[in-house]
């Protein structure tokens, strides 16, 4: 099943409240022909978009394809979260690699959203970035740990934009039954994700980018001087950047094998009114919980309550995202079981079985980022970076992300659906059981 078009429009964005609210740009041509360049990069969300323009910002001539518009898959139907840390937690990393790799990971990290904030500014991109995510804990144990957690990214990383909450204190921000505590995170941020990867791609074209739309890549052919195939026109280039994260579809079976599609969904409620906002959110900062189907919410600038979650198994989308995500808003809101709901979308992301994204050199001339597994606000756009300077010859934050262990799915890239599905199954059976 081809994943670029099984619940898309070809060329269209989906219809969310993100492509509603975002002023777009006007369509890039397809590529038709032959085009050379340094640098063909295939993808144009975050990681493809960042790579581009780094590039470009360094001399390079770049070539940016995308099957559909930028910014059109994950970049740009996410829950807009720029979340501190890498996906997995500091102490897992550390037994991982050791402290002295998880030090690198963690301080890459920062790097990340210290980028992230830094290209907003520079390229003034209106996607109303905000301060603040909260983590809601759903059972004493979690509470435990997630407070301990704090501690210790205060005293082993110095990180003290984080604090530990109680019971009472986290509900003074978001006052849902279900939550016993957590965490507030003020060095973490929120925005607008589809309004910032249209930002990056206005900056990338203003900075010599050649980027064209509906140039779907189907062939690539290694060498000293590789060539990307596309519908109607092909690229002979220096480097290949593989940035497609869920869409990569047959492109690299080595990537394949370690990056896992899986789709997720948003729902947009109408907006709400003053006193509503007080029983949702009363600091407009994002909220993610501890289910391992997690839940992923926050305000919009319009006062609609975005909110991500739901379990639905297989790659085509469920005929009604908007029921879907109801279900797990109402057990986190009993009160909005009836709340109208505006838009409803779904996306692809990219998976990884340690839940860290996979960085490989494919070829001396072949570079791929992705899997970022629900962190890749601040993580792609830093992939992006890392990739530019690799092939401009610095590579150390790269290969530090490219050390992390990436195991492959079970059966590789033939059976891992079946088998992702049945552990997914158990793991929310488990929180439907609260064990």
């Amino acid at each position: 099943m081809n994943l670029l078009y099984s619940n898309d429009t070809r060329g269209h964005y989906p219809q969310s409240w993100y492509a509603a609210t975002t002023d777009h740009l006007a369509p890039f041509p397809e590529l038709r022909g032959e085009a050379k360049a340094d640098v063909c990069v295939v993808g144009a969300g975050y990681t493809g978009l960042s790579t581009a323009l780094h590039l470009a910002e360094r001399g390079y001539d770049v070539v940016l394809l995308d099957a559909h518009r930028v910014g059109f898959g994950a970049s740009g139907r996410n829950g807009g979260q720029l979340g501190s840390g890498q996906r997995m937690e500091q102490d897992g990393l550390e037994k991982l690699m050791g402290l002295d790799d998880a030090r690198k990971l963690w301080d890459l990290a920062e790097n990340a959203k210290d980028l992230t904030k830094a290209l907003i500014a520079k390229h003034d991109i209106q996607c109303h970035l905000k301060p603040g995510i909260a983590h809601g804990c759903l059972h004493p144990s979690e509470v435990k740990h997630e407070h301990a957690y704090v501690d210790h990214l205060r005293e082993t990383y110095g990180y003290d934009q984080i604090e530990a909450l109680d019971k009472d204190q986290l509900h003074e921000i978001c006052p849902s039954p279900k939550y016993i505590g957590g965490s507030l995170d003020m060095g973490a941020g929120h925005l607008h994700p589809l309004a910032y990867a249209i930002g990056l791609a206005r900056a990338a074209d203003k900075a010599g980018v050649r980027i064209f739309e509906n140039t779907h890549v189907h062939n690539i052919q290694d060498g000293s001087k590789p060539v990307v195939q596309t519908d109607r026109g092909r690229v002979t280039c220096d480097h290949i950047v593989l940035a497609c994260n869920g869409y990569l579809g047959s492109l690299n079976n080595n990537v394949a094998a370690r990056v896992m599609p899986i789709n997720n969904f948003i729902a947009a409620t109408r907006p709400l009114s003053d006193d509503e906002l007080q029983t949702v959110l009363r600091r407009d900062v994002a909220v993610a919980d501890t289910k391992f189907v997690i839940n992923y919410f926050r305000l919009s600038h319009d006062n609609r309550l975005l909110f991500g979650g739901g379990e639905s198994y297989g790659y085509r989308f469920p005929s009604d995202i908007a029921g879907v995500v109801r279900k797990p808003m109402t057990e986190i809101y009993p009160h909005l079981a009836n709340i109208e709901i505006d838009y409803a979308w779904g996306g692809t992301l990219g998976i990884t079985m340690k839940r860290m994204p996979y960085f490989a050199r494919l070829a001396p001339n072949i570079l791929s980022a992705s899997g970022y597994s629900g962190h890749g606000v601040g993580t792609a756009t830093h992939a992006g970076q890392l990739v530019a300077m690799a092939i401009a010859g610095q590579s150390e934050g790269f290969d530090t992300m490219a050390r992390v262990p990436a195991p492959t799915f079970p059966g590789g890239g033939g059976f891992r659906t079946p088998l992702l599905v049945l552990a997914m199954t158990w793991f929310a059976l488990r929180d439907r059981l609260g064990i």
